[in-house]
């Protein structure tokens, strides 16, 4: 018998698969490729929320659990997917300037930001009020990170693509049935996808669309990333990631006319020298309403799991949050609340009162 079947294959679903193999774990994972969110992702970690100079939730512990992560599966893959990269925020005002250092002064927030402004010119872009500079920054390549760990799966036989049918899911006393396959555990970690699980579907998952460019500028010669009304980070060969636009409202993940121009407004404002839009992408990121991912148990099927809602922090939540699931699982270690989807118990019952369950 299996121990754990799971339900796709984007950040959360090899995050989990890492966690279950390093415990000795057998896996096989399920994906049909219709969720792309993870793949497209900015992918950069920076624990400080810099619109409301605010922590991003369990930073510390989420950062210590991350590099750890990516240091093993590079090491496992031979493959360099985590850039460690400062994160500077440019100031327009004297006043932003002032908010950076009070921010800096709070106990939580200190070890993240700097009290040295950063006065360095860079080519393109006018700072006359400088740059404050966020620590323990960087990006994952997500694209890179998941092309080598699918291929890695593929290549021992631990992932089939093909889409899941709820449907054929019997319940044993040991675990599930699903057609062939016998295992004790299945974990969803479907994205976005999550609208189409029977099992799940009560749950407040939303998606924020977002698009973001790749863009060639000879002129723009930055080592860092710039943070302001968007991100602008370095990829090499005169290429950059610019992002990213938030649609409550579009769930398709095709890039828009709509999406393009609020970028191009946004990068105008930020570099002066001119630029070619090398690709422009899209997808929808799994989000909740409170900010805090979506993990824990079924509450009637005690086999099936969920492990959704990263949002767009996912490749930092993503290794912490997987630890933090298998714990529950394997040793009864409690969840957090806050993460824990036992705060929707009121949905779970509301849906079950009118038959949606």
């Amino acid at each position: 018998m299996l121990d754990y079947l799971i339900v796709g294959s984007g950040l959360a679903g090899i995050s989990f698969a890492e966690v279950a193999l390093k415990n000795n774990k057998s896996i096989l994972l399920l994906d049909d490729k219709s969720q792309n969110s993870s793949r497209v992702a900015g992918g950069l970690y920076n624990p400080v929320i810099l619109k409301r100079f605010s922590e991003v939730w369990n930073a510390k512990e989420q950062l210590v659990l991350m590099n750890e992560f990516y240091d093993k599966v590079e090491e496992k893959l031979k493959e360099k997917f985590n850039f460690k990269m400062p994160v500077l925020r440019k100031f327009f005002s004297i006043e932003e300037q002032n908010n950076w250092f009070a921010a800096s002064d709070k106990i939580n927030l200190a070890p993240f930001l700097s009290t040295k402004l950063i006065s360095k010119k860079y080519n393109s872009i006018d700072s006359p009020y400088d740059y404050g500079e966020v620590l323990h920054t960087g990006y994952v390549d997500t694209a890179l990170l998941l092309d080598n760990y699918q291929k890695y799966l593929l290549q021992n036989d631990l992932l089939r693509e093909e889409s899941f049918d709820f449907s054929a899911i019997e319940f044993l006393d040991s675990g599930i049935q699903y057609k062939n396959i016998q295992a004790r555990h299945i974990i969803f970690a479907e994205g976005f996808g999550m609208h189409k699980n029977p099992f799940f579907n009560y749950l407040p998952l939303d998606g924020t669309k977002g698009e973001l460019f790749i863009i060639k500028a000879p002129d723009l010669n930055l080592d860092i990333i710039v943070n302001t009304s968007v991100f602008i980070l370095p990829l090499g060969n005169n290429l950059f990631k610019v992002g990213a636009t938030y649609n409550w409202h579009d769930k398709t993940s095709e890039p828009t006319e709509e999406g393009r121009q609020e970028l191009l407004e946004r990068i105008r404002e930020i570099i002066t020298c001119d630029f070619e839009i090398v690709k422009h992408f899209a997808g929808v990121r799994p989000t909740v309403a409170d900010r805090r991912p979506l993990i824990g148990t079924h509450e009637e099927h005690k086999s099936l799991h969920i492990l959704n809602g990263l949002g767009t922090r996912g490749v930092m939540l993503g290794p912490a949050m997987a630890k933090a699931l298998y714990d529950h699982i394997e040793n009864n270690v409690p969840l957090d609340k806050e993460a824990d989807i036992k705060r929707f118990h009121k949905r779970y019952l509301k849906g079950l009162t009118f038959g949606q369950l």
